[in-house]
């Protein structure tokens, strides 16, 4: 709970993962990929509640083991490629057997993730007025920088001449949504079902504790970072 508040975190994690086949589930430097996660949730001084919303009886499993509730089962329609986790969500919401004022999406691909940086983001959510809050790490090239190949493979710049000839640091800082953390007023999510608007404000986390687990050799890094 938070300025009265009571927060719920779901953690989403369906089983047809095709980058990284079974990558919920996947050993990752001594422990199961999704338990990270469950237990950054766990240690967040602001949840009150944790549960996953799956529809794969391994990752079920695994989660329980871990310590996660797990109050129902994903339908299939909510599972596919093509699912959108605010959906995901919300058929959560409208499943659990109480209301809650705030929650939290918390993706399992997303390990480097630390209690403090859930609470920091609920923290920034309620301190800032705003509707929801993502959790965001700065980028390591500006965009300034990045280019289209045009034809003939002539570079054309994204943001024109905005960039061109400056240092690094005499461009302002550029962040980027790293996944890790995503926390709205469930009213204003069913409302807009969506986590990001105009609205929304961001939460910093170090660009170390921003690695998104998608691909095998995502996994091979971390588990370098965690002998």
């Amino acid at each position: 709970m938070i300025d009265s508040l009571s927060v719920v975190a779901v953690i989403t994690a369906r089983g047809g993962s095709k980058g990284l086949p079974r990558k919920n589930v996947l050993p990752a430097a001594g422990k199961p990929l999704i338990a990270w996660t469950i237990e950054a949730a766990h240690q967040a001084i602001h949840v009150d509640r944790t549960i996953l919303s799956s529809d794969d009886d391994e990752i079920i499993s695994v989660a329980r083991q871990w310590g996660c509730e797990v109050p129902f089962i994903r339908p299939p329609e909510l599972s596919g490629d093509t699912a959108r986790s605010e959906d995901a969500v919300l058929d959560a919401l409208d499943r659990l057997d109480r209301p809650y004022d705030v929650v939290v999406l918390l993706q399992p691909t997303s390990p480097q993730r630390l209690a403090v940086d859930i609470d920091q983001c609920l923290k920034q959510l309620v301190d800032s007025g705003a509707p929801s809050c993502v959790s965001i790490c700065p980028v390591s090239k500006p965009p300034e920088w990045m280019f289209r190949l045009a034809a003939g493979g002539v570079l054309s710049p994204i943001l024109g001449d905005a960039g061109r000839g400056k240092r690094r640091q005499d461009l302002p800082p550029c962040y980027t949504v790293n996944g890790a953390v995503y926390a709205a007023h469930v009213d204003w999510l069913r409302r807009t079902r969506c986590f990001f608007t105009d609205e929304t404000v961001g939460s910093i986390m170090p660009a170390e504790r921003s690695l998104d687990i998608d691909t095998a050799q995502d996994l091979r890094i971390f588990e370098a970072l965690h002998p």
